[in-house]
C-alpha cells in the first residue's frame, strides 16, 4: 500500500494569513495594524487632533494608523532602532533611536507633552520563555517611564507584554498610573503568540509616580 505523500507545511509564520495579506491588500507595511485597529475600535485611545508617541514604531504600520486617526491637525512621533523605509504622512516624524539613550533634540519634543503612548516593542528572542519575558519587561518598563514623563493628564497608554512572573508587577504599576487599566488581547494577535496587550485609559493628574517636575 502507498503511502500518500504529505506536504511539507515549513514554517507556518511565513506564510501569509488573513491579516498580513489584507495588510497588503490596504498598503500597510506589517499585519500589526489590526491588533492597534482592536484596540482603537475598544478603547478610543487616539483622537482627532492629538499627540501619540509610537515606541518602536518599525516597519510603520502603527504611524499610518495612529497618523490617519489623529488626522492633519494631530501629530505622531515615532522612535525606532531600525529604520522606517516608507513615505510617511505629513503630521509624521520619526527617529531612528534607543529608548534608553534618545538624543536631547528628541526628548525636548517628547517633553513638550503626548496624548497617549503606544508601545509595540519586543525583544529579540532567544527561544526562552523566561529570558524573552524578562526582556520584555524591561521594555515595558522603560515605555512606562517615558509615559510618565510626557504623557498629558486624561491621556492614554498601550503596550505589548510578553506574560512572564513580572506581569502583574507592571499591571499593577500601570493601574497606579490611570484611572482605569485593562488587558486586551487583539483576535488579530497569531494563536501561538504569548504577547498581550496593557492598557491604561485616563491618565491620574497627581502625580503617583514620582515624576518630579
Amino acid at each position: 500500500m502507498k503511502r500518500k505523500k504529505t506536504k511539507n507545511p515549513g514554517n507556518v509564520r511565513a506564510r501569509p494569513d488573513f491579516y498580513a495579506q489584507q495588510a497588503k491588500k490596504e498598503h500597510f507595511p506589517a499585519r500589526s495594524v489590526y491588533k492597534l485597529k482592536e484596540i482603537q475600535k475598544k478603547h478610543n485611545l487616539i483622537r482627532p487632533g492629538q499627540v501619540v508617541l509610537d515606541l518602536g514604531c518599525a516597519p510603520g504600520s502603527w504611524l499610518l494608523y495612529a497618523a490617519e486617526t489623529a488626522g492633519e491637525s494631530g501629530r505622531v512621533i515615532g522612535v525606532d532602532l531600525k529604520t522606517v523605509d516608507m513615505d510617511l504622512p505629513a503630521n509624521v516624524c520619526v527617529f531612528q533611536a534607543d529608548i534608553n539613550e534618545m538624543a536631547p533634540e528628541v526628548w525636548q519634543i517628547i517633553d513638550q507633552g503626548v496624548d497617549a503612548v503606544l508601545s509595540d516593542m519586543a525583544p529579540s528572542t532567544t527561544g526562552r520563555k523566561d529570558v524573552d519575558a524578562v526582556r520584555s519587561h524591561q521594555l515595558c518598563e522603560m515605555a512606562l517611564y517615558i509615559a510618565d514623563r510626557a504623557l498629558r493628564p486624561g491621556g492614554g497608554f498601550v503596550c505589548k507584554i510578553f506574560q512572564g512572573p513580572d506581569f502583574k508587577a507592571f499591571c499593577d504599576a500601570v493601574r497606579d498610573r490611570f484611572e482605569m487599566m485593562k488587558i486586551f488581547k487583539p483576535a488579530s494577535c497569531r494563536k501561538d503568540s504569548r504577547e498581550i496587550y496593557v492598557i491604561g485609559k485616563g491618565r491620574k493628574q497627581e502625580e503617583t509616580d514620582g515624576r518630579t517636575q
